[in-house]
């Protein structure tokens, strides 16, 4: 599994890209190899705003349907439509093409509270 080291990870498994006040958000590596092959991502509409750890979407796998959380308040600025076509970009590129949403972020500093690369690598071992 791959954690890069510029990013934050939440305790619900999204991951986190901060510049200049918006946050590139998705679901990370471990996230995608629990679901299994997503077939289906339902985002929300640019212009949305989002509550820290509201539900912004679903990610829907041969396994299951599992709910995606915004981990930082803010309002949605971008969605990454070639998901509509190709979900499972999320599954062969998690932290790149498998992008979901980008937040205009309210607060910066909830990123704070968030977890390293390293913290997250421990966490997903403990949770085991």
């Amino acid at each position: 599994m791959e954690f890069p080291d510029n990013l934050v990870y939440s305790k619900e498994h999204e991951w986190v890209l901060a510049e200049e006040g918006v946050a590139t958000i998705g679901i990370t590596d471990f996230a995608q190899g629990e679901l299994g092959d997503i077939v289906f991502v339902e985002l929300p509409e640019v212009g949305a705003d989002l509550g820290r750890n509201a539900t912004f979407g679903v990610a829907e796998s041969v396994k299951t349907v599992s709910d995606l959380y915004c981990p930082v308040e803010g309002e949605v600025v971008e969605i990454n439509s070639s998901l509509e076509d190709s979900p499972e970009q999320v599954n062969s590129n998690p932290y790149d093409k498998g992008w979901m949403i980008k937040v205009k972020m309210a607060d910066p500093s909830q990123l704070d509270d968030m977890m390293s690369a390293e913290d997250y690598a421990k966490y997903i071992k403990e949770s085991k």
